[in-house]
């Protein structure tokens, strides 16, 4: 499949496909309103089709690299849904290594998310990334059967699944005792949710596109945090400057970027909505912060 970019898209058809992503709107619904979208022979389906992601493209570390050790672990999970299992990356030079857990978006642990764990391991870090729909069965390979299983898994269960993760990553004797967590999306909200409730064993976190902390937790809050946000993406971007004024009242050192013209989603390179100059650059961004706030 060609890949497209988001500039080959009508706005509102990728504002269209971001409702449908999040659980506001269902297929059906999304391609009745995709209809007037399809011109010159194309269909609502064939749009729908075309904004899917394609994993082949996420590929950027093969699963070979000589550079990293992959394999799978369960954690146990008893205040969450008994256990959580995931994707586990190692450099394969002598540890140990500061540690990162990586989140993902709402559909489960996906190609994606595992070439970003391997990304973050030939950098010298080591990565876990769970799969909140283990409970479910896990990441079923699909990514809108994946959509739906994740709608079953009782959200605030989930969030204490990736909680256990990050404290078992934290306790790993491969692990410095540095922690820091990445997500994306859902992921990225469930970083500010570990950066309150973990404290200071959290050293630093980096959610892209996230929906924010409660300002009233923000003092709770003592990692470092790395703010990443879509200038397109409206719906996430709102909730910014409320908990920019808490995050600057509560002392939290913060550093956030507003990617211009990039979309929600602009670091998934498996989608239209990738940005890649926006990509890259928060990607470096990423590894810099990292650097400094788990090597020290």
């Amino acid at each position: 499949m060609e890949r497209k970019k988001a500039s080959d898209f009508p706005p509102e058809l990728l504002e269209l496909f971001d409702r449908y992503v999040h659980g506001d709107l269902d297929r059906r619904d999304f391609l009745d309103g995709a209809k007037r979208f399809a011109t010159g022979g194309l269909t609502a389906t064939a749009l729908w089709e075309s904004l899917r992601p394609n994993y082949a493209w996420a590929q950027q570390v093969p699963k070979e690299d000589p550079r990293i050790v992959t394999s799978y672990a369960t954690v146990d999970s008893p205040e969450g849904n008994g256990s959580i299992r995931g994707y586990l990356v190692r450099p394969a030079k002598p540890g140990p290594w500061p540690a990162v857990l990586v989140v993902h978006e709402n559909r489960g642990l996906n190609p994606y998310i595992e070439d970003v764990a391997r990304r973050l391991g030939t950098a010298n870090f080591l990565a876990f990334a769970p799969d909140g729909l283990t409970s479910v069965g896990g990441f079923p390979g699909d990514n809108e059967k994946g959509g739906e299983l994740f709608r079953q898994v009782d959200r605030t269960k989930m969030g204490e699944d990736f909680i256990a993760a990050a404290r078992w990553l934290k306790a790993r004797p491969d692990c410095t005792g540095k922690l820091g967590a990445v997500g994306f999306c859902f992921g990225g909200g469930i970083v500010n949710i570990l950066a309150v409730r973990l404290g200071s064993d959290l050293a630093a976190g980096v959610p892209f596109y996230g929906s924010q902390a409660k300002a009233e937790d923000a003092p709770r809050i003592k990692a470092a945090l790395l703010l990443d946000y879509g200038g397109l993406d409206k719906r996430i971007n709102d909730g910014w400057p409320p908990f920019e004024a808490a995050l600057k009242a509560a002392g939290v050192t913060y550093t956030a970027h507003v990617y211009d013209g990039a979309n929600h989603g602009f670091h998934n390179d498996t989608t239209p909505r990738y940005d890649e100059a926006a990509a890259q650059l928060a990607w470096t961004r990423t590894l810099d912060f990292f650097s400094k706030y788990l090597r020290q």
